[in-house]
């Protein structure tokens, strides 16, 4: 069943996204804004990570989780550090995944040849 969920919570976040760009004409850039800003809201009124409890990786994996790390590494930051970890908590929550994706898409573009 947790499949199910994960499946069913996952390709809603992506209707909305769809919905969004198709309904509203918005740009793919815009339409990826707007749902981590989603995520982040989500987040800021504790509602995000109920969401990830209960579908798993269909909240992880779609671009609102990266709003909800955003904001769950300033809110943890804060807590410890005041105004100043609001800053820093982004950053480290999220640079280990930003990081993660520049290195893999370099070794991708060693690796393979683009078809012309």
């Amino acid at each position: 069943m947790v499949f199910i969920w994960a499946f069913l919570i996952g390709g809603l976040i992506c209707l909305i996204g769809q919905l969004i760009m198709d309904i509203f004409k918005k740009t793919p850039g815009q339409t990826l804004s707007i749902l981590v800003v989603m995520g982040a809201i989500l987040a800021g009124f504790e509602l995000y990570e109920p969401l990830i409890d209960f579908a798993g990786a269909g909240a992880t994996v779609p671009i609102t989780s990266f709003g909800n790390s955003l904001v769950h590494g300033a809110m943890q930051e804060a807590e410890k550090s005041g105004i100043i970890g609001v800053a820093t908590g982004m950053f480290e929550v999220t640079s280990s995944g930003i990081s993660s994706a520049i290195v893999f898409g370099m070794i991708g573009a060693l690796i393979f040849k683009p078809k012309g």
